[in-house]
């Protein structure tokens, strides 16, 4: 089998790549060069789901500095499946039992055969895309084929069925006058991010006008969410938001627009009660850091920060994101049950969001 390098990401971090060789790894991969590894942490703190690199080669200068990077790829769900290759400056042996201990792939030598290097890259490369072992399956792929525990997924097809089945000749009320109200389709779908980052199509009652996610980057200024000094918040709600059809604004107040939601609880794509999906934009600026974590628990209907404050304009995006953290660490049977019965109180919203 042929495979088109090209498109594997490598990040090198040191001082010492020659021109010769930059050029060499540049014909085979797509060489992003950030300087030393001052610059690595900084860079890894930024990347998100779609901007993770395959491989990563470090010059080590500095070793604990480099050492403590390392450790930090590896604990970090969205790097920890990284190719990681370390460049010495002098035969070493103590800092290769270092590199082996510390499970890192290769360690090269200056001066090493760029073409050897390459190689070597290619094989493990492959190996990766072929045989994944254990140690190369990072934590999010797990994620992905994450199970819902037994009883929490019983509870949930029953419950769902349950109501859908009652509220049936409601939804047909609620569809028919969609219709009559605005064009465009009855069911709203779009993508989500979920459990493990997994991709779903996620249903809603249409609460606006067709074309309304257009028009999202020009009401940021409307966010609900105060910003926690990043300068940039994660998750997005417009207040008074001038896309909502005039039935979309009761349909929101009362929450019958998460209806639809129930067929998504019944296929398995998220619980009754877990951490909100996330729409593809909100998701990509979760998976740099700590707030990762959210996506290692069931994705749900309801949740804990609906409860805690649900419509409250004071609400930071760090204050959302450690909810959903602490759902994510903490869920069980009978919090579920105690969140449920606290979300009838907050389905009817004090403001329009």
């Amino acid at each position: 089998m042929d495979y088109n390098y090209k498109g594997i990401r490598l990040v090198y971090s040191g001082a010492e790549l020659s021109a010769e060789s930059a050029e060499s790894l540049s014909r085979e991969y797509n060489l992003v060069n950030i300087g030393d590894a001052s610059n690595l942490e900084d860079y890894l703190s930024s990347l998100s789901l779609f901007t993770t690199p395959d491989v990563i080669m470090i010059e080590v200068h500095d070793e604990e500095l480099v050492f403590s990077i390392i450790a930090k790829i590896k604990n970090n769900p969205l790097t920890s499946g990284l190719i990681i290759v370390l460049l010495g400056h002098m035969p070493d042996k103590r800092l290769r039992n270092r590199a082996i201990k510390a499970k890192i792939h290769d360690l090269y030598f200056y001066p090493y055969n760029v073409e050897d290097l390459k190689d070597r890259l290619n094989f493990l490369i492959k190996f990766k895309l072929i045989k994944p072992n254990i140690e190369q399956l990072s934590v999010i792929k797990k994620q992905r084929e994450y199970q819902i525990p037994t009883l929490k997924r019983v509870f949930d097809v029953v419950s769902s069925g349950f109501i859908l089945l009652l509220l049936s000749p409601i939804l047909l009320i609620v569809a028919i006058l969609i219709k009559l109200d605005s064009k465009g389709p009855v069911i709203y779908k779009s993508k989500r991010v979920g459990t493990g980052y997994k991709i779903f199509d996620f249903y809603k009652f249409r609460s606006m006008k067709s074309g309304a996610d257009k028009e999202l980057k020009s009401l940021s200024a409307l966010n609900q969410y105060a910003d926690d000094g990043s300068g940039t918040n994660a998750f997005v709600k417009i207040k008074n938001d001038p896309r909502i059809t005039k039935l979309g604004n009761f349909l929101r107040n009362s929450s019958l627009d998460e209806l639809p939601q129930l067929i998504n609880v019944l296929k398995g794509d998220m619980s009754l009660v877990g951490n909100r999906p996330l729409p593809l934009y909100e998701a990509e600026m979760l998976t740099s850091n700590e707030w990762s974590l959210r996506f290692l628990g069931p994705s749900g209907l309801t949740g804990l920060w609906q409860i805690s404050k649900r419509g409250k304009g004071d609400m930071s995006d760090t204050e959302r994101k450690k909810l959903d953290n602490f759902y994510a660490k903490n869920y069980s049977i009978w919090f579920d049950l105690s969140i449920i019965l606290k979300t009838f109180p907050a389905l009817i919203q004090k403001e329009k969001v």
